[in-house]
């Protein structure tokens, strides 16, 4: 089954200084279904690696990338409508494009399975499909 991955945990497993990198590496690694990155989190990523670690941290982020360690999933045009729409539906979460191309891709991908860090928006956000995420790794039986 899919896993859609959010920033925070990418960012962790290349700071090796993080706490959680390791247990987040191993998650990765042991992880059987296909690991999805929307796009716009890609350059969340980048963005963040480059600002807390450097430009070395960056490269090997599109070294992972370019070898397909990771699937990206681009948006189209009505997906970028469905995150206005999210947006305006959650005015109160000031959630952004990053964070809703997650729901937007795992409805693509047919999962409820996310890796982030951010139980706060993505318990108060619900799957496109219904029912609600399992996060990870908080909901994980050793998180």
């Amino acid at each position: 089954m899919t896993l859609v991955l959010d920033a925070a945990p990418l960012v962790a497993v290349a700071d090796r200084r993080d706490h959680l990198s390791s247990s987040v590496a191993a998650l990765l690694r042991e992880e059987p279904g296909e690991l999805v990155i929307p796009a716009p989190v890609t350059a969340e990523v980048d963005y963040v690696l480059g600002r807390r670690l450097g430009r070395s941290a960056r490269l090997a982020f599109l070294d992972d990338l370019a070898a397909g360690r990771f699937r990206v999933a681009g948006l189209e045009p009505e997906d970028h409508k469905v995150v206005a729409d999210l947006e305006r539906h959650y005015d109160d979460l000031d959630v952004g494009l990053a964070d809703l191309s997650v729901l937007v891709v795992a409805r693509r991908f047919r999962t409820r399975r996310i890796l982030t860090f951010d139980q706060h928006h993505f318990r108060a956000l619900r799957p496109l499909d219904g029912g609600r995420f399992t996060i990870l790794p908080a909901d994980s039986p050793t998180g």
